[in-house]
């Protein structure tokens, strides 16, 4: 008999269907054949499938099973098909009828005991069924929030074979998963850092407000011990909440890498993601035979922290150039390209030699030139003027470090900031895929950052005396719209120009 199950996989940062053929038939040497570009974990479902059935009370068949995973020309990874190979199976030997099969999709990985385990990738596979047309989809138990999260389909949480097995022949009943995403909270987490623990440092607390408060990627540069990795440490605090769009474009991506919590229905915070400065172009950016998601995909709406960014290997850092300015990494294999989305707000902090103390008045440098040099060519030109904001962070003295005053809390940073957001959303409402000020694109800045004749004196004066860059004209007038937002102003004035020019001083002053 032939059995034809619904199911998926994950490609890149997208699903697409795949279905099962199972065909028990009643003569041959009695063996199982998996066809269709199985990877090694799927040629060993077989296994899995065979102990499963026996286990969870049920008899495997005697001849030859032959499996087929068609679209066939497209090679299947991972165990997520051994649930279905094993539904396949009992309804190919008649323990299930065909006809509760139709309109139903399944994935999940079988346990030998029968036991359903969690799998990767979940959301984009029920998006994708939904849009399919399939009406039901049946998942393992601690994917079932994930899954929930998607509307017009019909979700059903499975904890083992035999509980799928007696759902299919109507023997149980089982309640749709229902997860409402726009109850789930997107508070702050407790006891979270936050800004009042940092003691001085009003002008670099200042320059993260409007990094964050437009997207903008900074790098914060200063001795160490100064309070860098602190600030930016504290930066979860002040970010805006994800919108639903926002937070499910985050979740697929943290699906795919599996690195959702169990019964973890949505990212429902900005991720921020911080690697070591050993990680590899292809942990940066993804990679693998199997091209999986890097730290740039997994920040997506989220913050990139580069720590002693010019520890990172050179061609670590020069791979950002790309994603930073399009949003998007594509990873090209012999067997195809896959693109994962990468929309995010790099902060990196770095010390301004390798001692650390060039440039303190309190500490002597004890670098040679040509190290100090070395050291600074680490952050090449290109990557330099694709970050917004350079901001110097210095040694805070004794009586700053010792007063008992509190800074200014995170939260009253957030309201802000978050305001500052919503006038970013209103203006690029009618705008696909641009969020916030560091998005703008040439056409976008050409209404919506005019300046007037004395911004425009101020701005030629800075670009031709400092010798900024196109694009770091172009990044000086996002900054100073940001500002403008920041101060409630509906147009950009001279005032905001200034700080925004003064944010790009460090690229030709200090690292040239």
């Amino acid at each position: 008999m032939l059995a034809r199950i619904n199911s998926g996989a994950v490609y890149g940062a997208d699903a697409y269907p795949v279905e099962i053929e199972v065909n028990a038939a009643s003569a041959g040497d009695p063996q199982t054949v998996i066809v269709g570009l199985p990877d090694a974990a799927v040629k060993e479902s077989k296994d899995r499938v065979h102990t499963a059935i026996h286990n969870s009370g049920y008899m495997n068949h005697n001849g030859r099973v032959t499996v087929n995973l068609a679209p066939a020309d497209i090679k299947k990874e991972g165990p997520n098909f051994d649930l279905p190979i094993a539904i396949g199976m009992l309804a190919a030997t008649g323990e299930i009828d065909f006809e509760t099969l139709g309109n139903c999709a399944i994935i999940g990985e079988l346990a030998l005991s029968g036991e359903v385990r969690r799998i990767k990738g979940v959301l984009p596979i029920a998006m994708r069924m939904r849009a399919e047309g399939i009406q039901r989809i049946l998942v393992p138990s601690p994917n079932a929030d994930e899954a929930g999260v998607v509307e017009g389909i019909e979700v059903y949480a499975i904890d083992n074979l035999r509980e799928a097995v007696e759902y299919l022949r109507n023997d149980r009943k089982l309640q749709p998963y229902i997860v409402d995403p726009t109850e789930i909270a997107t508070s702050l987490i407790t006891a979270q850092a936050d800004y009042s623990d940092v003691k001085g440092q009003e002008t670099a607390k200042r320059a993260f407000e409007i990094a964050v408060a437009g997207g903008h990627n900074l790098l914060a540069i200063g001795p160490p011990g100064t309070g860098k990795s602190m600030l930016a440490k504290r930066i979860p605090s002040v970010l805006p909440p994800l919108t639903l769009e926002e937070a499910l474009e985050a979740t697929r991506i943290h699906s795919i890498a599996g690195t959702l919590e169990p019964h973890q229905a949505l990212v429902s915070r900005r991720p921020f993601r911080a690697p070591h400065h050993t990680i590899s172009d292809a942990g940066l950016l993804g990679g693998g035979t199997h091209p999986m998601p890097g730290e740039v995909s997994l920040a997506h709406r989220g913050v990139l922290f580069l720590d002693e960014l010019p520890e990172f290997h050179r061609n670590v850092l020069e791979v950002l150039r790309q994603p930073l300015e399009d949003g998007r990494v594509t990873i090209s294999r012999a067997a195809g390209s896959v693109t994962f989305p990468c929309e995010f707000m790099l902060v990196a902090a770095m010390n301004p030699c390798p001692c650390g103390f060039w440039g303190d008045p309190k500490r002597e440098c004890r670098c040679s030139p040509t190290k100090i040099q070395n050291y600074r060519n680490k952050i090449s030109g290109p990557l330099l003027d694709r970050i917004d904001i350079h901001v110097e962070v210095p040694a805070i003295s004794y009586d700053q470090l010792t007063t008992l005053q509190s800074g200014e809390p995170s939260a009253a940073v957030r309201e802000r900031v978050v305001a500052a957001r919503n006038v970013q959303q209103e203006r690029f409402a009618a705008m696909q895929g641009m969020h916030c000020n560091a998005g703008m694109d040439s056409k976008t800045m050409q209404t919506h950052c005019q300046l007037d004749s004395e911004s425009q004196v101020l701005l030629k004066a800075a670009i031709t005396e400092l010798h900024f860059s196109a694009r770091a004209y172009d990044r000086i007038l996002r900054v100073a719209r940001t500002i403008a937002d920041l101060d409630h102003a509906r147009s950009i004035g001279a005032e905001h120009i200034a700080e925004a020019i003064q944010y790009r001083s460090l690229d030709r002053q200090q690292l040239m």
